[in-house]
């Protein structure tokens, strides 16, 4: 009898050891993951930051280089692009096209602000000026929010990855989360001079 008994504490105390290592681990994975989502979300609070100044701009050089018309209009279609698209963050193709669209709506703000070499007028605006200020803010901003949106993906793959954490997350349904690429040229100083 008393040999039953020992195999009933053993058993139990598996368990509850057993219980207490998934939920530590699943817990942990839950939070690292949300960890990822808050830091996509403060990328895209950025983007939509830069979006949000892009009528702003677009009017202002609107009413100084009027005949840019094809400029002005592949900055509003860019946009649109911009505002049209979400990502999960477990999906690489997902954020292969967010990057993208961000890319082309970052290609048509540069060709804008060359249009605006040739205006004079327009550059010494204030109005244009301070929109120019908040636009370079805003891109510092998201390059920032990106590199800490990459930290707690590498932070968050590298749990996943670990032995024996890849049998959890794969038990309990734990995707890796694909990283923000840099842009093709991006690593290249551009030579802006206003």
């Amino acid at each position: 009898m008393k040999k039953s008994v020992y195999i009933w504490i053993i058993i139990a105390a598996v368990l509850v050891l057993g219980y207490f290592m998934f939920k530590g681990k699943y817990n942990t994975m839950v939070a690292k993951d949300e960890s990822v989502q808050t830091a996509w979300s403060q990328v895209e609070n950025q983007y939509q930051r830069r979006v949000d100044l892009v009528p702003n701009l677009v009017s202002t050089v609107k009413g100084s280089a009027s005949h840019e018309r094809e400029t002005l209009q592949s900055v509003t279609e860019a946009r649109t692009k911009a505002t049209q698209t979400s990502v999960n963050v477990h999906d690489a193709e997902q954020m292969a096209q967010f990057q993208e669209v961000q890319s082309q709506l970052g290609s048509a703000l540069s060709r804008l602000l060359v249009v605006v070499e040739s205006y004079p007028d327009l550059k010494a605006s204030q109005n244009f000026v301070s929109l120019q200020t908040q636009l370079e803010g805003t891109e510092n901003r998201i390059a920032t929010e990106r590199m800490r949106y990459n930290e707690s993906v590498r932070d968050y793959n590298i749990y996943l990855r670990q032995f024996p954490n890849n049998l959890f997350a794969g038990m309990f349904g734990f995707e890796k989360a694909a990283l923000f690429e840099m842009d093709e040229g991006a690593g290249e100083v551009p030579d802006v001079q206003f």
